[in-house]
């Protein structure tokens, strides 16, 4: 399979184009509400089985959206006593990842940028939530925003991405094989479903 954006190709436009049409919440998404938990056990975002990653709570939201909360630990610092950026952005990735599960289809982040507007600092609890705003073939077009404070509290962080619908071959073809095959012998059928289901 070809990768995402090519080398030289343009840009992906954050914009969905005028034929984009609404989301649509797969039939058996979880309830709004119910935790999702990690896609992969070794995901830097969400993944229980990484001692350093952001160990990302996510929650099934109403419509295609999801909510999250990550606690900026001292492993997370750029400046001192401050979240690297990579990490917020990171944070940011995963949650907007989540959606693709609510919507059943395995998708990887095609385009992400993100705008910083207030320093985090460690030991803060980041509040994120983020939402599907369009779908224009494969492409999913989606923001995110990150809170400090509380759920209603300012916006420290926001991200705007287009994800793009690949097929699991995008993984196995690309992927170390000692961890693709670990994945694919889960005998949990849908753990070994969602271990595939974002990032490039």
């Amino acid at each position: 399979m070809s990768a995402v954006n090519p080398p030289g190709s343009p840009k992906t436009s954050l914009v969905p184009p005028p034929d984009a049409v609404a989301p649509v919440r797969h039939a058996e998404a979880p309830a709004p509400g119910t935790a999702l938990g990690a896609h992969y056990d070794m995901c830097f975002g969400c993944g229980a089985g990484q001692p350093h990653g952001l160990h990302l709570e996510a929650r099934a939201g109403e419509g295609v959206s999801v909510t999250a909360e990550f606690t900026v630990k001292p492993a997370h610092q750029g400046a001192p006593g401050l979240a690297h950026g990579g990490v917020l952005t990171s944070a940011l990735d995963e949650t907007l990842g989540s959606l693709n599960w609510l919507m059943h289809v395995i998708a990887v982040t095609g385009r992400l940028e993100t705008d910083f507007l207030l320093p985090v600092p460690v030991d803060t609890v980041l509040h994120l939530d983020a939402q599907v705003t369009a779908v224009h073939g494969r492409k999913i077009y989606c923001s995110a925003t990150g809170r400090i404070g509380g759920a209603d509290g300012p916006v420290a962080v926001r991200a705007d991405a287009v994800f793009i619908e690949v097929k699991v071959e995008h993984f196995i073809d690309n992927g170390r094989s000692e961890e693709i095959q670990a994945a694919m012998d889960d005998p949990d059928q849908v753990r070994r479903a969602r271990a595939f289901e974002v990032n490039p």
